[in-house]
């Protein structure tokens, strides 16, 4: 089983190892603060030459709009962008809903509205969880083992932990894990 925040230039798995700072837990899945880290690490720089060109909004309004601010970083929220492969139970529309449903509730989001379409023949399943915080979304293709799902959360709610709800409702052989930080802003550097 493979868990990363990246795939290599071939888009095989690739296990993580601790020499390149990838922690790994019971499940191999990266915690955030560790992946967060290392992308605060890698794109600072880029990031903020970007950011020169933004206009800097005030603490207030950051906290009005729920960004988060972590290792100096401002942002609107967590978006994990998963792919499941060899995984179980993706043409199973009550598996499919009870796992979204578990997952806005450990990640500790508020469920706005659930929509799930089941195709037919092949039994795909496409729908989206819309929270007050964002959503989650899937889209299944049973015959190929394949799912493909965003979480993207913002506030105080934690995405990363859907990784352990998805891993116990479709027993996926690997799993990738792509976290972006959307609407990361910097403060201006003072000259």
């Amino acid at each position: 089983m493979c868990f990363r925040n990246e795939r290599d230039k071939n888009s095989r798995p690739i296990k993580p190892s601790v020499e390149e700072g990838v922690a790994i837990n019971k499940l191999n899945i990266v915690p955030h603060q560790d992946v967060v880290e290392n992308y605060a690490e890698n794109t600072v720089e880029t990031l903020k030459h970007t950011a020169l060109n933004l206009t800097t909004h005030s603490v207030s309004e950051v906290n009005k709009d729920h960004f988060i601010e972590h290792h100096g970083i401002k942002y609107a929220g967590r978006h994990l962008i998963i792919d499941l492969w060899e995984a179980e139970n993706l043409d199973n529309l009550e598996i499919v809903e009870k796992a979204m449903r578990d997952a806005v509730e450990i990640c500790g989001a508020t469920l706005l509205h659930i929509h799930l379409h089941h195709f037919t023949p092949n039994g795909g399943i496409s729908g989206v969880a819309v929270l007050a915080e964002s959503h989650i979304s899937i889209h299944s293709w049973p015959e190929r083992q394949y799912a493909a799902l965003d979480v993207f959360m913002c506030g105080e709610s934690e995405p990363n932990k859907s990784l352990a709800v998805l891993q116990k409702a479709f027993n996926p052989k690997n799993i990738y894990v792509n976290e972006q930080m959307r609407g990361a802003l910097y403060e201006r550097e003072m000259v």
